[in-house]
């Protein structure tokens, strides 16, 4: 039995503890905020022993495996360090952190307390994004050409939502775009070239934005997120001799479909089951089970090159962060 805590009472939290129900060796044992009044609250909405008014306290709960942390990612950080360094197994939602230097000290923190780490990037862990993964090993669709993906959504959002809040690490990038930033990844790894164009809201923060990789073997991807408008949230992998779409929401898909050259359409499906972040917290405790210190699905350099990735696209559109 993995024994899970809960650092964070926000909607995330509340979803993920309610997916780690449908997991037969999970038990959520303790929840963690800086207010014991939220804490309280969340624990007994569902139905956790213990709740704690600090971080510190949860990550020194020694019935405590492993804690999921899921504040506003303007304090994973901060969250995930405080959890590290008193041993503990870490899930720290994505980003990771703001930027590829917080998370290359988390990964480091990981290392020197010799404790597992991932980063929460539920897409690498599910089933039919590995499916594709696997068909194109194969050579499904011949040599990938081309990656597009969307993630927008439609505001307006008050000045004060955490999307537009430049102190809480806002703009679309890092909480929409580093889906289709990460497909690409997963598919092409580090472009040879990262353009990116953006337009500001007033608070300084990325509102809609696009992104082209561009990879030495002529691949490239093209990729958008923002939050003025809703997109298809769709995303098409396209390759030398075929082309597989994944449909709305990409990043967590039902079915996909394979286009091979002179063949009909193959639709590959799974049901839905609960809200999907049951696939991670499964490979994290397999991780932990089998003593490993990062998951092959979801290993620390692909969170860094990510990250790194995301800094460049920054730099480019002129968001920076307190």
């Amino acid at each position: 039995m993995t024994r899970w805590g809960i650092l964070a009472t926000g909607n995330i939290a509340a979803r993920f503890v309610q997916d780690l129900r449908l997991l037969p060796d999970a038990e959520v044992v303790a929840v963690g905020s800086r207010s014991a009044e939220a804490a309280k609250a969340f624990a007994d909405r569902h139905d956790i022993p213990r709740a704690y008014g600090s971080w510190a306290e949860l990550a020194t709960d020694p019935d405590v495996d492993v804690v999921y942390v899921a504040t506003p990612h303007i304090a994973h950080r901060d969250a995930a360090l405080t959890c590290l360094r008193a041993g503990k197994a870490v899930l720290c939602e994505k980003p990771m952190t703001l930027d590829r230097a917080g998370s290359a000290e988390l990964v480091e923190t990981a290392r020197s307390h010799d404790v597992f780490l991932m980063e929460a990037m539920w897409m690498r862990c599910n089933p039919l994004i590995l499916r594709t993964l696997e068909l194109i090993a194969d050579g499904a669709i011949g040599e990938v050409t081309t990656v597009a993906a969307d993630f927008s959504l439609a505001g307006p959002f008050p000045p004060e939502h955490r999307l537009r809040s430049r102190t809480l690490g806002g703009g679309a990038l890092l909480d929409l775009g580093i889906y289709p930033v990460s497909l690409a990844h997963l598919l092409l790894g580090v472009p040879d070239e990262v353009k990116a164009w953006a337009k500001l809201s007033p608070e300084g923060v990325d509102e809609n934005t696009a992104i082209i990789l561009g990879y030495e073997s002529g691949a490239l991807a093209m990729l958008t997120c923002g939050m003025l408008g809703a997109t298809p949230l769709v995303a098409t992998i396209t390759g030398t001799r075929g082309r597989i779409e994944l449909p709305s929401l990409f990043f967590r898909p039902d079915r996909f479909t394979l286009h091979r050259a002179d063949a009909e359409p193959e639709v590959f499906s799974a049901p839905l089951v609960g809200g999907g972040y049951q696939d991670e917290a499964a490979e994290v405790q397999r991780c932990l089970a089998a003593g490993l210190r990062e998951s092959p699905l979801v290993p620390h350099a692909a969170t860094l090159e990510v990250m790194g990735l995301l800094d460049a696209v920054r730099e480019q559109v002129g968001v920076t962060y307190p």
